[in-house]
């Protein structure tokens, strides 16, 4: 039995594939293979140029490659006023996309370079905005769940980053909305306080509902939900057998918003049985005051 050679190149093919290849090294050699290579970005470009780059990304709304030109522009010119407005610009740039901590820094580092720069209004106003929405959890994207479930810690930074704007820079152009989002901050932090009263109602903790509903009324007075409230009073009172306090809660119902659910016996709204077996599920939002507007 003959065994079966392993094929062998011929003379004249090998010889053809060594020229071939000394072809590619002299290609190589004379520089014309650069032009198969990327383009890289040039280096030490006037930084006018550089600017106006990265403000036309900004302009596209394409946050990634402004923040990436502006970036380069800061590493090569670390100093200048073209410096100082691609340190807003990324600082905005990263709010947009997303990138709030690091949009937090940016303007942190800006503050403490640039102390009396004459945009320090915005850039609080700015921070505040990035803090306010900070911490926001995946679910709550998901499913909508309420913003007043999270952690307030930093919507607690943005709201003093808007208070700072107002009290500081009252005439700035910035200190008006920045008002306005301190109340619908407010709002919010009281909104938590009224479904930790609701926990606790739902678990018949009279008194540390009662305790919180209070809270609430001497912290956020005149918030939106400063009547859910006096209802949570009035129904943990009834509870305790303090009617004289009951009372006292029901007339400030009666006179200042008579078509209160709790009037009615409808409040608290408990969720529903099977959400309360789901450990998953949360709390169900007492927001009754956007409840009734819908209604």
């Amino acid at each position: 039995m003959t065994q079966r050679a392993f094929p062998r190149f011929s003379r004249s093919f090998a010889t053809s594939r060594f020229v071939l290849l000394a072809l590619v090294v002299a290609f190589a050699g004379t520089g014309c293979g650069k032009i198969f290579k990327k383009k890289a970005a040039p280096e030490n470009q006037p930084v006018e140029v550089m600017y106006e780059e990265a403000h036309g990304a900004m302009v596209n709304n394409n946050w990634d490659r402004g923040l990436q030109n502006f970036r380069r522009l800061i590493a090569q010119y670390p100093y200048g006023p073209y410096t100082e407005q691609a340190l807003m610009e990324t600082a905005y740039a990263e709010y947009k996309a997303g990138k709030l901590d690091d949009a937090v820094t940016t303007i942190d580092r800006f503050i403490r370079t640039y102390p009396t720069h004459r945009n320090i209004p915005y850039m609080y106003y700015l921070r505040g905005l990035a803090n306010s929405n900070r911490d926001t959890v995946f679910l709550q994207k998901v499913w909508r769940l309420d913003a007043s479930r999270r952690d307030l810690a930093t919507p607690m930074q943005g709201y003093n980053d808007f208070a700072r704007v107002a009290e500081n820079y009252p005439n700035s152009r910035y200190a008006a909305d920045a008002r306005q989002r301190m109340i619908l901050l407010r709002d919010q932090f009281a909104l938590h306080e009224l479904d930790t009263a609701i926990y606790y109602l739902r678990r018949d903790a009279w008194v540390s509902a009662a305790s919180r509903a209070r809270y609430l009324l001497e912290t956020y007075p005149q918030s939106s939900y400063q009547y859910d409230a006096v209802a949570v009073l009035a129904e943990a009172y009834t509870h305790l057998g303090n009617q004289t306090l009951a009372a006292d809660a029901k007339r400030v119902l009666e006179l200042n918003d008579p078509q209160h659910p709790w009037l009615v016996g409808k409040f608290p709204d408990y969720p529903w049985m099977v959400r309360r077996l789901n450990p998953f599920a949360g709390e169900k939002s007492s927001n009754t005051v956007e409840k009734r507007n819908k209604d």
